[in-house]
Order: C-alpha cells, then structure tokens, then sequence
C-alpha cells in the first residue's frame, strides 16, 4: 500500500495534476487531495486504483526497507541501454560540467 505522500510524489515525477490522476484511475479528485494531505485514507481498493495508474504512468514504488519508502520513474528497455552505454564510457564522470 502506498502512503499519500508516496501518490503525491508520483504524481510530481510524472507530471499528472489530481484531476489527470482522477481521469486515469476513476477515482474522484476530492479524495485524492484528502489522501495526498493525510486527512484521510481511503479503502484499498481505491488505493489500490490510484497505483495502478500511476504505475501505467511510469512511477515505480519503493517498498519500506529500512530506507524508507519512496517513488521513482521507471525506465524503458531503450532508456536502460542508454544508461549503460553512457556509465560504460569510462572517464570521471563528475568533470562533465559544459561550459
């Protein structure tokens, strides 16, 4: 179950406003302010609905272990290659500031 700081910070690195969120996932938006707030927190189900479509949107979430629970964006096939070349280039990879 994600906590809704957790939604709130999703919502952020995908760039989905609450009434986008409400339209991807049929939960209305009213309780998802309630939810992101801490004011409330809603049945499973609904939570539920709201990570799956921030999961569809490209969040990933990061289960409490012992770090803390977080949130971050998923990476595609393409992306993950990319990485790997760039991090394969060698050279020291903090001197990269373009002037």
């Amino acid at each position: 179950m994600i906590s809704g700081s957790q939604c709130r910070a999703a919502r952020a690195l995908i760039e989905w406003t609450r009434e986008t969120l409400a339209a991807k996932s049929g939960v209305d938006p009213a309780i998802i302010e309630r939810f992101e707030r801490k004011l409330g927190k809603p049945e499973a189900e609904i939570v539920q609905a709201l990570t799956s479509a921030l999961e569809a949107g490209g969040a990933v979430f990061i289960a409490e272990n012992g770090g803390g629970a977080g949130v971050r964006l998923k990476f595609n096939r393409s992306e993950t290659k990319r990485l790997a070349t760039l991090e394969n280039e060698g050279g020291i990879s903090a001197l990269d500031d373009v002037q």
